[in-house]
């Protein structure tokens, strides 16, 4: 299993209702705001590196409201 956490920058008070989206995604384990330069993070696991970057450009990248992503892959 691969840890991944992705911090997320949104529309300005899209946040809430980004965090109720976001943990519909089945490989999302937590979701996080933050204070700084992003809104919030969202750690994510899946199978592979492959599997992660799926899970990002296909279902976080594509939610309303989302205006960037960083993706950080935890290395085990």
């Amino acid at each position: 299993m691969t840890d991944a956490y992705v911090m997320l920058n949104c529309e300005l008070g899209a946040e809430e209702g980004l965090i109720e989206k976001l943990k519909e995604i089945p490989q999302v384990v937590d979701v996080f705001e933050t204070i700084g330069t992003h809104d919030m993070m969202v750690k994510i696991q899946g199978e592979n590196f492959e599997k992660i970057r799926e899970v990002v450009s296909r279902n976080i990248q594509t939610l309303d409201k989302v205006r960037s992503t960083l993706t950080l892959i935890k290395k085990d």
